[in-house]
């Protein structure tokens, strides 16, 4: 497997270790909120967003853990392909939830001026 791949996911899980708990406490209250509940505030779009990130991370790990049995043991240029392609998408989920926590930094910090 691709060295660089594993070590970027050691990486993020070393980095969000400690925000676990929190974590799994946003995505239960945001699949408790009722649709259109959004007007709670900042905090109800982040717990919403989490719950619904939530869910496409466990279709993933379904349809990984699904390829992952018809997988050689050795990557071919395949593998190698779509863990580069993988590795892009994690960047750019992160650029987009980056941007996103500054969107409501902002909002908060409005809020309290």
């Amino acid at each position: 497997m691709n060295q660089d791949f594993i070590k970027l996911l050691a990486a993020w899980a070393l980095f969000h270790e400690s925000a676990d708990e929190g974590w799994k406490s946003a995505v239960a209250r945001g699949q408790a909120q009722q649709p259109g509940s959004m007007g709670d505030g900042p905090e109800a779009f982040v717990q919403g967003l989490a719950a619904l990130v939530d869910e496409e991370k466990e279709k993933l790990k379904t349809r990984l853990a699904g390829e992952g049995d018809s997988v050689e043991a050795a990557p071919g240029p395949d593998l190698s392909e779509r863990l580069d392609t993988l590795a892009f998408e994690l960047r750019e989920l992160r650029g987009c939830v980056e941007s996103l926590q500054a969107s409501v930094d902002g909002l908060a910090a409005r809020r309290d001026e």
